[in-house]
């Protein structure tokens, strides 16, 4: 834990002499006024800081409420501990609110370890202390340690408010979050705050992002009253489960009636549309979006880019992409996922050079993956292998996982270069799954790589020992390579464990079947 005693000793040290001569000359209230002056006529806090430092002693709690409540809305940091500094010195005790107010300036300006020093040090705590802390938890994504302070708040007695069961409910988004989740539901229950909308948002945002659409839908239309939040949150749950057509229907009923509704709400929506592939739907939203004029936050641009790759509609898609004043990686990585779905390899990798060349956004593993896939579907497997090893190795260092893994395996499949994927696999520092040795299994028995085949085949078997498409895949191999007796002792085998190989199916629908049937009438 970083000690801020450590950050305010230098203005400690240098504001001595100044403390020195306060103690011989007091300052009245008169000669305070130029401290209010300074920020309410251009919000100097150089200024106001400098009447601080002449004031010493005579700075009283209003002084200081006014200069940090600046510091925090200015997110000025090297003031802000000048602020702290000044009272440590002066040996001015503040009471609970400015102590509070010191962990939220913290919070903001990013220094969690400050913020809760300040906590730890606090002889007294309100809910306000407590439920700031927690949300600076929260919102660093630190979990277990917001969860871990709301039981402690709960032993101190303090009793939790509204806005505290909001901020933990936020936390409780993993599976072990969940399970607390649901048990603060429990004691919401036994409170006068479960019908409150900032807790009832809270909690049907928790159901919905576990899955559980159903409860937080029943929460949804218990709510005493509704607003843009828990609509939002509904919505968002419905389209994060796939449930496309009921977010829609959501959405729809909403506009009847008369909901407001905020950039986080039509970017839920898009992902609704986007998951139909509603292309029309999307541009009447997109130009609704435009006439109300709403700020064009990079989430909502994303989600449009998104919209219009997954439809196909790259012109529409790129020309929001190059409009973007400031692109996040995810933008990036939603231009390169459209194009790589729609075989547009060249792109990908056009794209991925220029973001590259940029120098802005550094690529992620959803990056990685985009570019690898397009790469081996698109017959660009040098240039696969050869960026995986920028990304693994350079500046741009992207943390390999087993999907990155699986994509170079595959990528060397197709391009029939089965040692060059054996000899990755061994090298792996994961074992590999199912998946990717039957990718490499059946690369084998397209290029008769069989004693490599052999080898894969073995290790998949241990896998799936049950799994009779391995077997039948070693079997065709043999016969391919003119092994009969290996081929013919493999489907006895099969034979002997009565393993059955499920057949391929399609369907065919009852529309198509009709038409047929009179195209064939009609000849």
């Amino acid at each position: 834990m970083v000690n801020p005693m450590n950050k305010v000793s230098l203005f400690l040290y240098t504001s001595k002499h100044v403390f020195s001569s306060m103690v011989k000359k007091p300052y009245f209230y008169e000669q305070r006024e130029p401290l209010y002056g300074c920020l309410s006529c251009n919000g100097s806090l150089s200024e106001a800081l400098y009447e601080m430092a002449k004031q010493g002693l005579q700075v009283k709690f209003k002084e200081y409420d006014t200069v940090l409540n600046e510091c925090i809305n200015q997110r000025a940091i090297r003031e802000g501990q000048r602020v702290h500094a000044h009272m440590i010195k002066s040996h001015y005790q503040p009471p609970v609110y400015l102590r509070t107010r010191l962990i939220v300036f913290y919070i903001k300006c990013g220094l969690l370890g400050d913020a809760r020093w300040v906590f730890d040090e606090m002889p007294q705590r309100n809910v306000v202390s407590w439920t700031a802390l927690i949300s600076g938890y929260s919102q660093t994504g630190d979990i277990s340690e917001a969860i871990h302070l709301f039981l402690q708040m709960l032993t101190s007695g303090t009793a939790p408010n509204e806005f505290t069961f909001a901020t933990v409910l936020t936390s409780c988004t993993s599976a072990i979050g969940f399970q607390f989740g649901r048990q603060i539901h429990c004691l919401l229950v036994k409170s006068p705050f479960e019908s409150h909308v900032y807790v009832g948002s809270s909690l049907l945002d928790m159901y919905a992002k576990a899955g559980k659409v159903h409860e937080a839908r029943y929460i949804f239309e218990n709510l005493p009253e509704r607003d843009v939040v828990s609509c939002t949150a509904i919505i968002s749950g419905y389209a994060q489960q796939g449930l496309y057509e009921e977010a829609l229907d959501l959405f729809r009923k909403f506009q009847v009636e008369r909901m407001s509704f905020n950039y986080v709400t039509y970017t839920s929506v898009l992902t609704a549309l986007s998951g139909l592939a509603a292309v029309e739907e999307g541009r009447q939203l997109h130009a609704r979006i435009i006439r109300l004029e709403l700020p064009f936050y990079a989430v909502l641009h994303n989600s449009l880019i998104d919209m219009y790759s997954k439809c196909g509609k790259f012109t529409y898609s790129r020309m929001i992409f190059n409009q973007m004043s400031e692109r996040t990686v995810s933008s990036w990585n939603a231009m390169l996922i459209g194009y790589s779905k729609h075989g547009m390899g060249k792109e990908v990798v056009d794209l991925f050079e220029m973001m590259r060349e940029e120098d802005k956004i550094k690529p992620d593993e959803i990056t990685l993956l985009a570019v690898l896939s397009s790469c081996s579907h698109g017959g660009m497997e040098d240039k696969g292998v050869e960026i995986f090893n920028d990304l693994c190795s350079g500046k741009e260092r992207v943390e390999v996982s087993i999907e990155h893994c699986g994509c170079v395996v595959d990528l060397l499949s197709r391009s029939g270069q089965v040692e060059r994927a054996f000899q990755f696999i061994k090298e792996m520092p994961s074992e590999p799954t199912a998946a990717i040795l039957g990718s490499l299994l059946g690369a084998c028995w397209a290029h008769l790589y069989v004693d490599i085949g052999e080898i894969v085949a073995r290790s998949l078997l241990e896998i799936e020992p049950e799994n009779a498409g391995t077997y039948v895949i070693l079997s065709n191999m043999y016969a391919s390579a003119g092994r009969w007796e290996d081929a013919r002792r493999v489907r006895e085998l099969i034979n002997a464990r009565a393993m059955v190989k499920e057949s391929g199916k399609s369907w065919i629908g009852p529309d198509f079947i009709h038409e047929t049937e009179k195209d064939i009438a009609k000849t």
